[in-house]
């Protein structure tokens, strides 16, 4: 990379002057606080540089049962009672931290602009849920709306996977399993997903300290997350390490240009290139991962927001 002697240089300003408001607070390290603090932490700031959240027709709770005789919670969206098309959501934070609540305004923003229902899902987190808990979770709450989705209200023959970082893995995964299931997706909808086995990639060098998303902290949450260095390699938490993807539903994926997680989106995309598979890759720039969460400083948040949109209405008909 050009800019590797000095990675700050590519910053937007707003994005500049954003993290050096984030410095000067000086908050205490994600990756210094135990898990519930950490939670604590995430969900405190969730909100700070969200959008307002949007009022929609249809805002209910559900409890989508799962393999080990649990359920867990979902909140779905939607801006009218017609049947209209499924976008099941994973929220991101390293598979510890993040809900659905701190990822509510996204979700509403995405369902106003797409005209689309969401339902974003609380998979379970670690440590207490070691991979592949969160795997199953998101695969097992897919299946579930899929088979009840029209009891619901719903139009399930029109139904995506998305997420953002984390939740961007989890979607990948499950368009891998829904294309082994044969359980047809409109799209694979992926901000900033994490898609590597190991922070190896140039990009994880040149944006380790200082934009966000640092080293410390990925290594924290994969150490709550994974048990042993052979689950790093299990395509399921590794997108890359699956054997095909021949088939798999098309993608839109957003990426951050200041971002460890760039070049295995990067990657990621090209895999799926290779594999026949419809790619539309974005690549926002001067901005860092998180940036979607960042829509009242951050310009292009809310143009990832409106091209993702755009993704969805595309793949599920109904064009502008």
């Amino acid at each position: 990379m050009s800019h590797q002697r000095n990675p700050r240089a590519l910053l937007t300003p707003a994005m500049h002057h954003m993290l050096e408001r984030m410095a000067r607070a000086a908050h205490v390290p994600m990756h210094a606080l135990s898990a519930q603090q950490a939670r604590a932490a995430y969900a405190a700031g969730a909100g700070v540089l969200d959008i307002p959240p949007h009022k929609l027709a249809r805002v209910e709770e559900l409890a989508i049962p799962v393999r080990d005789d649990q359920s867990i919670p979902a909140r779905l969206y939607a801006p009218s009672r017609d049947a209209l098309p499924l976008l099941v959501y994973f929220h991101g934070g390293g598979f510890t931290v993040g809900s659905v609540a701190t990822h509510d305004s996204l979700c509403r923003h995405l369902s106003h602009l797409a005209q689309c229902a969401v339902v974003s899902v609380d998979y379970r987190l670690a440590p207490e849920h070691k991979f592949p808990t969160a795997v199953h979770d998101a695969w097992d709450a897919v299946q579930w709306l899929a088979a009840q989705g029209g009891a619901l209200g719903l139009d399930t023959r029109r139904l995506a996977v998305g997420g953002d970082s984390a939740g961007g893995t989890l979607a990948a995964v499950c368009a891998i399993l829904a294309r082994d299931a044969g359980l047809p997706l409109s799209l694979q909808l992926l901000f900033y997903p994490g898609c590597a086995a190991h922070q190896d990639t140039p990009s994880h060098k040149t944006f380790e300290t200082g934009f966000v998303l640092e080293e410390p902290h990925i290594t924290y949450f994969f150490n709550q997350y994974i048990d042993s260095a052979a689950d790093r390699d299990d395509w399921r938490f590794s997108p890359l390490n699956a054997p095909d993807v021949d088939g798999v539903a098309p993608a839109w994926i957003g990426l951050a240009e200041c971002d460890p997680l760039v070049d295995e989106g990067v990657m990621y995309a090209d895999k799926l290139r290779l594999a026949g598979v419809p790619v539309d890759l974005e690549i926002y720039r001067g901005v860092v991962h998180e940036f979607i969460k960042m829509g009242r400083a951050i310009p292009q948040a809310l143009q990832a927001h409106a091209d993702a949109a755009r993704a969805l209405k595309h793949a599920f008909g109904h064009m502008d």
